[in-house]
């Protein structure tokens, strides 16, 4: 009768221990990666977990998940740097499956600590990483994981996100010409409203005013993607307000300015043509080409008004 009981028991402390860890997300066993994770997830200690997983990277246990996650953990602790020294160093162990992953999370890391020009090199290597196959494999989905979640990523979608970082990289570096072109290039691939309401900033900068205006009321009047959002819509309210603001404030010597600027941006924009053109050199393999790029290639940058 009492090994009836126990057996009863520990049925039940094994189904507690399935579900506790279906629900916190933490993996099983007793490995330096496991009390990572639970010293982050449980028991809420980034400090903590840091320490483990280095420890899981010094020992070869699940270096791949154990560098990523040590990474944002450091990013979430304003240890940017470290983070991306601890990439840089390690990513080697890794798998060649998990570079992409590593790379968004280096994104994401140059982008908060304003290595901007980093952050810009790394895009635009993405993109040509699509561009030649070696991204997608020639194929036009790919699998993602996210909060341990697999979803599926078209070729269009990941163009479109990987462009809409570089623009912003861009207006970060007051570079607006060649954002521009870069938030033109992501609309005719993939419209959305956050990128439209960009695009008008860019536009905002460079002065044409009625060029922004037009794209700010895109997003008013729900005629692109994502409009329905309500922190964009106010965002692009937000804008509105400021290009009304402006508009009867410009001076001809601010316009000259910005002219002058548009000048000498403009190697900017056909560089990165150059990434996703015919004439780029470094592209091996046309046979590989995915047919959204030829749809880029043929697209020409509408006439600037200078």
């Amino acid at each position: 009768m009492m090994m009836m009981k126990n057996s009863a028991g520990n049925k039940n402390n094994s189904k507690e221990k399935d579900l506790f860890h279906v629900i916190h997300k933490v993996p099983y066993g007793d490995t330096p990666y496991v009390k990572a994770k639970h010293a982050q997830l449980i028991e809420k200690n980034p400090e903590m977990a840091i320490v483990w997983f280095w420890k899981a990277i010094n020992a070869g246990d699940r270096v791949d998940s154990a560098l990523k996650d040590m990474a944002v953990v450091m990013k979430q602790l304003d240890r940017t740097e470290e983070a991306i020294e601890a990439i840089k160093s390690f990513r080697g162990r890794c798998s060649k499956n998990s570079q992409d992953s590593l790379d968004n999370v280096l994104i994401d890391l140059y982008k908060k600590c304003g290595r901007v020009d980093e952050q810009v090199d790394l895009l635009k290597r993405k993109l040509r990483q699509i561009y030649q196959g070696d991204a997608f494999n020639g194929k036009p989905t790919k699998t993602a994981r996210s909060h341990g979640k697999k979803f599926q990523v078209t070729v269009q979608q990941e163009i479109s996100r990987l462009l809409g970082n570089l623009g912003w990289a861009y207006m970060q570096q007051a570079k607006y010409l060649s954002a521009e072109g870069v938030y033109r290039k992501a609309q005719m691939i993939e419209p959305d409203a956050n990128k439209a309401c960009n695009l008008a900033m860019c536009l905002i900068k460079q002065g044409r005013y009625e060029e922004a205006r037009s794209n700010l009321d895109d997003v008013l009047e729900f005629r692109v993607p994502g409009s329905e959002d309500r922190r964009t819509s106010q965002r692009a309210e937000e804008l509105l307000r400021e290009l009304e603001y402006l508009l009867p404030r410009a001076r001809s010597q601010d316009m000259e300015d910005i002219l002058l600027g548009n000048i000498l941006d403009v190697d900017l924009v056909n560089g990165l043509d150059q990434i996703m053109g015919q004439e780029y050199t470094l592209f091996r393999s046309k046979s590989k080409r995915l047919p959204i790029f030829e749809e880029i290639s043929s697209f020409r940058n509408h006439q600037l008004v200078c």
